[in-house]
């Protein structure tokens, strides 16, 4: 017999929104827009949702050592619907004490019949309740002696990047990173400065029951540590935008002063964009480009939502020329360059299991073009910053040495002497910022500042 599909049951939801990342959604977006479409969703059910999708996401490498050890088929031989069916049970029954075992089986095998995979059931039962006596005596790859396996199997990293970080961190720093990225990313606000300050905004949190506090680098930053039921004050006013701390800290590296011209050339989805006209006072002129339309859109709504003036955004492939602007005509620009997104890997789960070793060449190569056509429209004596969420080399450091090598005429500026005192545990041995996930909580991401002679 079929059971009834519950529409808001948070299962089915969450479900729905994992086959939908498997087809190519990302999560985040898909996550919002069904919580969207059920606004009246109970906040428990909205927190178990947002839970499985990102925990499936997260710990998929773990999950599927474990279910392979209490299935007698391959995973990769079973249907797909049947494979995320089997991680959800897994997941609750690995990760969420508060969920009991009879429950998280019982759910997995009323969805698989809600889903009208009835001829499954008797699988998806006897692999998780096999999982569920079994669990406590799994064996997992030990980290000293076994890093490699380790890191894929109980860190959930994809073998290539497992390999890659032994060979550039060493056992110790791919270790702690992986573990780093399996960690929930905090909830962290910048402060639109152009309505509020910092404190009068902690202050309205305050009162309405969430527990929050200054971030510790970015002066307009607050990390919400616990929430209180409703939406946070200030959401319809625009007083807030949510960013991470490490993002926070790239557009006052433009070092943006009022009466300037500006360009963002990648720019949706209008964090930095909207970050650079508060720290302007709404009195600079900024350009902002996007490849896509409806990106470019989302830049506008941003600015719309903050107040934010002076900002003229429109669609345009910065690996080619833009011809309706003039070169040497830009005090500062901003190169947020679209990336791997290794660092941001808590936030982007799904990027682990889709990036390959050859889409870094890729990237890179990308890269290079937009920082070669953003090179010809910043002024004599002006400013070029570059920043990516990630940690390769080839998109950091490396990319750096080549744009110098081919732009003689830049110069690279260590931020030693540029930034507060505070933020230069944050800077290399060249004077670049370069964040890690999990120290200090904030997001990986790299910025280099150029000066043009």
């Amino acid at each position: 017999m079929t059971v009834p599909t519950k529409p808001t049951d948070p299962r089915r939801l969450a479900f729905d929104i994992l086959e939908r990342v498997q087809g190519g959604g990302y999560a985040d977006r898909t996550l919002d827009a069904t919580l969207q479409r059920h606004p009246r969703l109970d906040p428990r059910d909205r927190a178990l949702i947002t839970e499985l999708v990102y925990g499936v996401l997260r710990q998929q490498g773990r999950l599927d050592y474990a279910l392979a050890a209490f299935c007698k088929q391959p995973l990769a031989k079973l249907e797909s619907r049947v494979l995320l069916l089997l991680r959800l049970g897994a997941y609750q029954l690995l990760c969420l004490d508060r969920i009991p075992a009879s429950a998280a089986v019982d759910t997995t095998v009323q969805l698989a019949r809600q889903l009208q995979l009835e001829r499954a059931t008797g699988f998806v039962n006897g692999v998780l309740r096999g999982l569920g006596r079994g669990a406590a005596a799994l064996t997992w790859p030990d980290a000293a002696h076994q890093p490699l396996a380790h890191l894929q199997h109980a860190l959930s990293l994809p073998q290539w990047l497992a390999r890659r970080w032994l060979a550039e961190l060493g056992t110790d720093g791919a270790l702690r990173l992986a573990a780093a990225l399996l960690e929930p990313a905090p909830l962290t606000l910048r402060v639109n400065t152009l309505k509020l300050d910092r404190d009068r905004f902690l202050a309205a949190l305050a009162t309405a029951g969430h527990r929050a506090e200054p971030t510790r680098f970015a002066p307009d930053g607050v990390v919400i540590r616990e929430r209180a039921p409703g939406t946070l004050p200030g959401d319809r006013e625009g007083w807030y935008q949510v960013q991470d701390e490490a993002s926070m800290l790239i557009a006052p590296l433009l070092a943006p002063q009022p009466g300037e011209a500006l360009l963002d050339v990648c720019a949706a989805p209008g964090g930095k964009t909207t970050h650079l006209a508060a720290l302007t006072g709404n009195r600079a002129a900024i350009t902002a480009l996007d490849l896509h339309p409806q990106r470019v859109r989302l830049v506008e709504q941003g600015a719309a939502r903050l107040g934010c003036g002076g900002i003229t955004a429109r669609t345009w492939d910065v690996t080619l020329p833009p011809p309706f602007l003039a070169p040497d005509s830009f005090d500062g620009v901003l190169v947020d360059a679209p990336c791997s997104g290794l660092g941001v890997l808590r936030r982007n789960p799904e990027a682990r299991w889709r990036l390959q070793p050859a889409d870094l060449t890729v990237l890179a190569e990308r890269q290079a073009m937009i920082l070669h056509q953003a090179a010809a429209l910043v002024k004599p004596g002006g400013r070029l910053v570059y920043a990516v969420c990630t940690l390769t080399p080839e998109e950091t450091d490396r990319q750096v040495a080549a744009f110098l090598a081919r732009h003689p005429e830049f110069r690279l500026q260590p931020l030693t002497g540029v930034v507060p005192a505070d933020w230069r545990e944050l800077l290399d041995a060249h004077g670049c910022l370069r964040s890690w996930p999990g120290h200090l909580e904030v997001d990986g991401f790299f910025a280099a500042r150029l000066i043009r002679t």
